[in-house]
């Protein structure tokens, strides 16, 4: 398979907690003994890897009235690491960005709630009193929220920190 729609796959399924591991060789036999066990009949139909709107990054609707500072934020796990950034942007446009590596493993859900404090810490330590919070993970915003339960005993904490600073 294409390492390009590999990759789309690993993003797609970031949200969920998933360790990849590359196979370095696949033997023939191997090959050929999965292909002859699983034929393909009338009924089969190939997985579309059509993306709609793949060049699309991200699609907001915010009041266009609004004050308020607008935080972004995100975070990564791989082989290489864990790390997460965050940016505020001021309404008059105006970028603040900031990276940082972890130097501990966690999985994909609790770096999203380490890049999510790190950009409120950075909204605190600027004196801001109103701020939008945007981010890519929905598990992490609907438990910051309030609308879904946190029941993983690990986020716990990181949700109920998001909480308090929030105030």
């Amino acid at each position: 398979m294409p390492t390009q729609r590999l990759a789309k796959w690993q993003i797609l399924l970031t949200e969920f907690d998933i360790v990849y591991v590359t196979r370095m060789a696949m033997k023939t036999q191997d090959l050929g003994d999965h292909l002859a066990e699983n034929r393909i009949d009338d009924e089969y139909q190939p997985l579309s890897t059509y993306f709609p709107d793949e060049r699309v990054h991200s699609v907001e609707v915010t009041p266009e009235d609004t004050n308020a500072l607008k935080m972004f934020f995100d975070g990564a796990v791989n082989a290489k690491g864990v790390g997460i950034g965050g940016i505020l942007i001021s309404p008059n446009g105006q970028h603040y960005p900031a990276i940082t590596r972890l130097r501990f493993f966690c999985t994909n859900n609790t770096v999203e709630y380490e890049a999510c404090i790190m950009g409120i810490n950075m909204a605190i330590d600027q004196g801001v009193e109103e701020l939008l919070i945007i981010g890519d993970s929905d598990l992490n915003i609907r438990q910051a929220q309030g609308e879904w339960e946190t029941q993983d005993i690990k986020l716990i904490p990181y949700r109920k920190h998001v909480e308090d600073i929030s105030k």
